[in-house]
Parts: C-alpha cells; sequence; structure tokens
C-alpha cells in the first residue's frame, strides 16, 4: 500500500469453490407440520389449493361443533309454597293495600242489631280560623263573618277598642280565632279564644275564662331611630342605593326632592355622596316598617352641596333647605315679601302731580328689606338711574327682562349673573319716591308689560323660632350614624294575666309566634 491506494489479489476478491458440493438435509415432520398454515385467509388466494384447504379446516370444524351441541333444556325448581291458602290471608290482613286496589285487607264485621245509623255527622267541638281585615270593613262585620254571633261580637268590638282605637287596626290585619262547641246547631259558636297584632308596637289576646273573655294586652318593643343610608353615586345613583339598602320608594322621593334644585342627568357626579335618611320602625320581633323621606342630602368634596328637609309650615308640608328657604312654585319668585300699592296703568303721579303711564308695580316694604331676583339673569344696569334712583336690570334671555327701582342699596354689580331668588338689593326710597317700596318691571322685547299677568311664585321663607327648631331637627337627624337603625331592640317586660295556650307569649316568642 502506498499513495493512498488498496491492491487486492486474486483468491481474495474471487474466493474459490471446493472441489465439491455437500446435499443439504430433507426437512423433517416437525418442520413440515410447523409450516403448514391450517387457517389461511380465505379473502386471499380464492380458488388455489391453499385457499381449498382452509375451507375444508372451516367445514370440519362447523360439522364437529354442531355434532356434539348438547341442546337446551329448561330447569325445574320444585318444592311446596311457604304460606298455605289460610296462613297467606292472615298475613294479609296485615298488609297495606292502596285504596286503588280495593283496599280490601284485613276482617271485616257484619252489622248486628248494635249498630245504630246516625241522624246526622257529629260537629267538631272547636274550630281554629284565620280571617283578614279588609279594607273598608269593620272588626265586628269581620267576626260575624267567621261564624261569631252578632252581640258577642259587638262586645268583643267593644272590648278591643279599649285598648286601642278600631281605626288604628290596619287593613290587612290576621286575626286568629279559636271558635267553641255551640250549644245548638241553629246557634253560633262562641269565641273561645282570639289574637291578633293589633299595631306594629301592641298584641292583643283573649281567651274565655269563666264564661267572660279575658283580653291581655302585650307591648312590643319598637325601635323608631330613623335609618340613614350615604354612599357614592358611581355610575348609577339609583343602583348605588338600592345595592346600600335604600328602599326604591325613598330613592324616587329622594331623586324628585333634589331634581327640584339640581339637574339629576347633568349635575351629579360620579364622586358625589347621596345622604338619604327615612322614617324606620323595628320591633323586637324582627318585623321593620320603612316609611316616608325625612331628609335628602348631597355632599360634594366633602362639604354640603344640598341639605333638604320637610317641615310644616302654614299648615303645608314642603321641603325646606338648610337655609329656610322652601319650595317654589311658578316660573318666577316674587320680588319682595311686601304687598301690592299701586298697580300697573295710567295713574297721578304723586311727585310730578299729572297723569302719566306707570309702567310698573309697586310693591310696599320696610327700609332695608331684601329684593330678591325674580329669575336667573345677568346684571346689565346697576347704579344711579333717573327717576329711579338705584336701579338693577336683569335679562333673563328671550327678551324677558326685570327692573327693580328706588333700591337703598345694591347688592350686585354689571355683568354678574345671578340666580333665581339671590338679593339684589335692598327696599329704599332714592329717586323720585314718596316713600321706602320697590318699583318693578317686567319687559319683552324691549318694552313694559304687566308685571301681573306674569306667573309668580311664591316661597315660604322660615324666620325666627321657627327657623331655629327646623335648624336643630336637621343637626338631630344627621348627628344619626348611618346604619344605627339596625342595632338590636330589647324586649320590653310583659305584664299582666297568663293566659292560655293560644296566648303563651314565652312559647310564641320562641316559635316566632308574635
Amino acid at each position: 500500500m502506498s499513495g493512498n491506494a488498496a491492491a487486492l489479489s486474486m483468491a481474495q476478491a474471487v474466493p474459490l469453490r471446493p472441489a465439491a458440493f455437500e446435499p443439504e438435509p430433507a426437512p423433517s415432520w416437525r418442520d413440515r407440520l410447523a409450516g403448514l398454515d391450517l387457517v389461511p385467509d380465505l379473502g386471499s388466494n380464492i380458488g388455489s389449493a391453499e385457499w381449498w384447504r382452509g375451507l375444508a379446516t372451516l367445514t370440519l370444524l362447523c360439522g364437529s361443533a354442531i355434532a356434539t351441541f348438547p341442546g337446551v333444556k329448561p330447569l325445574e325448581i320444585g318444592g311446596a309454597p311457604a304460606l298455605d291458602a289460610a296462613d297467606f290471608n292472615e298475613a294479609r290482613a296485615q298488609m297495606i293495600v292502596p285504596l286503588a286496589l280495593g283496599a280490601d285487607t284485613g276482617r271485616h264485621m257484619a252489622a248486628t242489631d248494635a249498630v245504630r245509623p246516625l241522624t246526622q255527622t257529629p260537629e267538631r267541638p272547636q274550630i281554629e280560623l284565620t280571617a283578614t281585615l279588609g279594607r273598608g270593613d269593620s272588626f265586628a262585620r269581620l267576626l260575624e263573618r267567621s261564624g261569631v254571633g252578632g252581640t258577642e261580637a259587638q262586645a268583643i268590638a267593644q272590648q278591643v277598642s279599649g285598648a286601642v282605637p278600631l281605626s288604628d287596626i290596619a287593613p290587612g290585619t290576621r286575626i286568629d280565632l279559636i271558635l267553641g262547641r255551640r250549644a245548638a246547631r241553629t246557634m253560633p259558636r262562641p269565641v273561645e279564644a282570639l289574637a291578633m297584632r293589633a299595631r306594629f308596637d301592641l298584641r292583643i289576646e283573649m281567651e274565655r275564662e269563666g264564661g267572660r273573655m279575658v283580653m291581655r294586652r302585650i307591648p312590643i318593643a319598637v325601635d323608631a331611630t330613623p335609618l340613614r343610608i350615604r354612599g357614592r353615586v358611581g355610575d348609577s345613583l339609583y343602583r348605588s342605593a338600592r345595592a346600600a339598602g335604600a328602599p326604591p320608594e325613598a330613592i324616587q322621593a329622594y331623586l324628585r326632592v333634589i331634581g327640584k334644585q339640581i339637574s339629576v342627568g347633568s349635575d351629579l357626579r360620579a364622586s358625589d355622596e347621596y345622604d338619604i335618611i327615612v322614617d324606620h320602625r323595628r320591633a323586637e320581633t324582627g318585623e321593620s316598617e320603612t316609611g316616608r323621606l325625612l331628609y335628602a342630602g348631597l355632599i360634594r368634596g366633602g362639604k354640603p352641596k344640598l341639605s333638604m328637609l320637610e317641615w310644616t309650615k302654614d299648615g303645608r308640608s314642603q321641603w325646606f333647605e338648610a337655609s329656610g328657604v322652601g319650595e317654589r312654585r311658578g316660573g318666577m319668585v316674587r320680588p319682595t315679601n311686601g304687598r301690592v300699592t299701586s298697580t300697573f296703568g295710567v295713574r297721578r303721579h304723586p311727585i310730578l302731580g299729572y297723569r302719566r303711564m306707570h309702567s310698573g308695580v309697586d310693591f310696599g316694604g320696610g327700609y332695608g328689606a331684601p329684593i330678591h331676583a325674580v329669575s336667573d339673569g345677568v346684571v346689565t344696569v346697576a347704579g344711579r338711574t333717573g327717576g329711579f334712583g338705584n336701579y338693577v336690570k336683569l335679562n333673563h334671555g328671550g327678551g324677558t327682562g326685570t327692573g327693580y327701582g328706588h333700591m337703598s342699596r345694591i347688592a350686585v354689580r354689571a355683568g354678574q349673573r345671578v340666580a333665581r331668588g339671590q338679593v339684589i338689593g335692598y327696599i329704599g326710597s332714592t329717586g323720585l319716591s314718596t316713600g321706602p317700596h320697590l318699583h318693578f318691571e317686567v319687559y319683552r322685547n324691549g318694552h313694559a308689560v304687566n308685571p301681573m299677568s306674569v306667573s309668580f311664585i311664591t316661597k315660604a321663607q322660615l324666620e325666627g323660632q321657627e327657623l331655629s327648631a327646623f335648624r336643630a331637627r336637621i343637626r338631630a337627624l344627621t348627628a344619626i350614624a348611618p346604619g344605627a337603625a339596625l342595632a338590636p331592640v330589647a324586649p320590653k317586660q310583659i305584664e299582666g294575666p297568663k293566659l292560655g295556650s293560644l296566648a303563651d307569649v314565652a312559647s310564641k316568642r320562641a316559635g316566632d309566634g308574635l
């Protein structure tokens, strides 16, 4: 080997054959049997010798299976029944058979001479029932409809009226009655016992003892702490207040109250807080009643934005702001609380002495009494103006304006935007005036019109002791902590004789009977 080359000799490349070949041995019978396919695939090589051999094998196996089949015979079970006919009937008498199958189990005795047919169906010794007082119904009529005699019904109603006025029993009150056995079928049943929740804070139970009805008054402790609910407005004030536990009626009343002061759709912010206080009563037995809305507040930035309280003035209930200003009705407020001293039209001027047009209405009033803007607007004139003296003119938009003359002092400046009811000045006697009063004018498209043709609104104003009581009420309500009305109620001590099972107060409390 040299130069990366390999060389083979002829003997190495082609091996030489041996001189003689040895014959291969013949296969044994075991080898031939192992190579024999007894179960060939009958789906291939159809018609070949191997296929015919497989068919013969299949035929032989099927014939052998059929020839050796032993057959099927029914199994016989012998033995007598556990019970004979007599024993079975005895056992059947103890069985329960549905009525649909005749209910013929058991043994029956034929009627004898001792059996007497009933002339009438026997009555129940007592009847327990519940009656409900309807709207416009009376307590006595309810008892009579329940089967109580008229005389006894009137006596029981009179006895109940001594504990609570019958008019105070609310419609829908449930009355539990037990009627006893009557002396004759033509007579009404007597009342054995009666129980009802006469008022939210009172339960009445009556029972017959010694031929007369004994009444027991059961006072129920009631907590009248108003329910206060506060929370963030968020995406929806209604959904937020409902999630906090406020009743739907209270939320609707709250929205109506604040809707008269602000626009609920555009002025409310998600960060604002609502403050709702409603009348609430909760009894020691767990029942609760939610009444009317008492206070409506709105907090913005940690400071009260609105503070509204319902108050009664001059026999009329209305909502007042925390400042003591009541509801406004109509399109404009009255500019001052004084009476009208001079109307719109031609008159003799009290100073000039001749007849001329009086283009406004004069309101009398004490010197320094406040003058209010009748509606929202912008101050266009605020200063000394001819015979009007100190004069303010407002532009309310839409071609409408108002003027206020003879002021003693002006409280606004030109260009200032004022709100309805805002104080813009004080009554005086400047200019051509014979005494302190307000000269009020209304303009439409630059022309003076009769102010009496404009619809004014009246607004109640609380003053003096009434204003102090009003603000004290607000302080008392806002001092209530949210959720304070949900504290446990201490039960009252029950006095009086202990009556029967119907009036057993201890067991009723244990079983929620009250």
